[in-house]
């Protein structure tokens, strides 16, 4: 577990540089130097391509990370890499004809409600098309062990890379439709320099041979297709379904306060790059005790520091706000229930690596599908009743009903919880801190009341962390940084 944490905070590390640039983008940036209905364009655009991405990957990340491990002999794994890299192409090609042949009536449908979505269709398509197989290929350096670059790429380029296009709008050099031209463009240059790394550690040697057991590795990628459509569509369809009922704008809104909610989930997804092939490698070899033990400290450690992340945006969001233009400060109610969701998805861990890598993702899968239609259903419902919020609603009653039913799931078949004493200390502190902070209200500049504020914070919490010895991992990291 200690290789797995310091692992894992290499991997923070880039990726909060990466969310560094994207809250400059998101809440500066954006909403400064582009109008509100072209940035509500963007996230409808990255959303959509992000619906059509599980599709268009053919459940080919998971598949591998799943499946590489167990081919021994060369020629087995040189078919299996050549099955997942052609493989998606069946699928994407003939939706690529159809998106092509149907480009208006397409179109047509995604601008019923505002009519600046229908001119970039395609823009959706190739978005969605460098998304599956940058995935694909970052995968495929997981299953390496080399996921430092891949993260960099995911987290850090693409944000950098809007940074600049912003900037260029800004001064006029680039247009607010020319800005949406480069923007594929730069997905297109990230998923190349992607393949380009993966490719270097685990070269690929075409051969018409199949691999033993392709029929099985073509079932499990197919429901892994729903089983990823279902994840993104519990944290996407908000925003696709926004543009569908009400004004475009409103999609930038809802982007800026989902992007707050989303740095609580950072550490997860961090740690995940870690943790997912070693759970699949717990689970090939049956090392049960051995994956309990990675179940249940990974998840106390990513509940301290998600439930730190929580409170100081949490505590610190109405001055955040100030920093805002003025159409953006309405976000309130939907940041503290993407947060709450975002923190039990992060308590939760493997939980989902668990299910994917066992002979039960059949049934998750089938759990999902019921859940995906209640959260189409719900957002259906609740956006034109309640706006924003019931997005934001409809978004958190889904989410929390699957994790939930996952968390039983795994109980239930293997025996396992990520529950410890160390949880219940966590939650305990974490709500004596909010309590202590809430009624705190300084006087000066946003940006001083932020800081000193997450001070306090800070030293409070992990202080109750360091004296009721909450998470031995944690504490042994701290104590060497100390002692450096």
């Amino acid at each position: 577990m200690g290789v797995v944490l310091r692992q894992s905070i290499a991997n923070t590390a880039i990726t909060y540089t990466g969310f560094g640039l994207g809250a400059i983008n998101t809440l500066l940036l954006y909403t400064r130097f582009m109008s509100e209905a072209y940035y509500g364009l963007v996230g409808v655009l990255l959303s959509t391509a992000a619906l059509l991405m599980p599709v268009m990957s053919f459940g080919i990340p998971n598949t591998l990370v799943k499946y590489y491990s167990g081919f021994r002999d060369r020629d087995d794994l040189q078919g299996f890499l050549t099955l997942v890299f052609l493989f998606p192409l069946l699928i994407i090609l003939p939706l690529g004809i159809f998106s092509d042949l149907a480009n208006t009536a397409i179109g047509e449908f995604l601008a019923r409600k505002n009519a600046i979505v229908s001119d970039y269709v395609w823009h959706i398509f190739a978005i969605g098309f460098f998304m599956a197989y940058f995935e694909i290929f970052f995968a495929w350096s997981k299953v390496c062990l080399k996921s430092a670059l891949g993260t960099f790429l995911k987290e850090v380029f693409v944000r950098a890379g809007v940074t600049v296009l912003l900037l260029l709008l800004f001064y006029g050099i680039l247009s607010e439709n020319t800005f949406l031209n480069w923007l594929v463009l730069l997905y297109g240059l990230r998923t190349l320099l992607m393949a380009l790394y993966a490719l270097s550690h685990q070269p690929l040697r075409f051969t018409w041979k199949l691999p033993e057991g392709t029929a099985g590795i073509l079932k499990y990628s197919s429901l892994i297709i729903v089983g990823g459509s279902i994840s993104v569509i519990l944290l996407e369809i908000d925003r696709f379904m926004i543009n569908q009922y009400i004004r475009i704008e409103n999609v930038a809104y809802y982007t800026v306060a989902v992007f707050i909610a989303t740095v609580i989930i950072v550490p997860f997804r961090s740690m995940n790059q870690i943790t997912y092939p070693l759970t699949a490698s717990l689970m090939h070899s049956g090392d049960r005790k051995g994956l309990r033990d990675l179940y249940k400290r990974s998840s106390l450690s990513l509940l301290v520091i998600s439930s730190l992340i929580f409170l100081g945006i949490l505590l610190n969001l109405e001055d955040l706000y100030q920093l805002l233009p003025e159409n953006y400060r309405g976000g309130f109610t939907v940041v503290l229930l993407l947060g709450l969701m975002r923190l039990f998805d992060s308590f939760l861990g493997i939980n989902t690596a668990i299910l994917y890598n066992s002979r039960y993702y059949g049934t998750l899968l089938l759990m999902g599908v019921l859940l995906a239609l209640l959260t189409i259903a719900l957002n259906a419902w609740l956006i034109p009743l309640m706006g924003l919020t019931g997005a934001a609603l409809a978004t958190f009653c889904s989410v929390l009903l699957y994790n939930f039913a996952k968390l039983v799931f795994v109980r239930w078949k293997f025996g396992l919880t990520p529950w410890s004493r160390g949880s219940l200390k966590v939650l305990l502190l974490t709500l004596g801190t909010y309590l202590l902070f809430f009624w705190v209200v300084l006087p000066f500049h946003p940006l001083v009341n932020i800081f000193l504020k997450s001070v306090g914070i800070s030293a409070i919490y992990l202080g109750g962390v360091l004296w009721f010895r909450v998470s031995e991992d944690l504490i042994g990291l701290l104590q060497k940084r100390f002692k450096k």
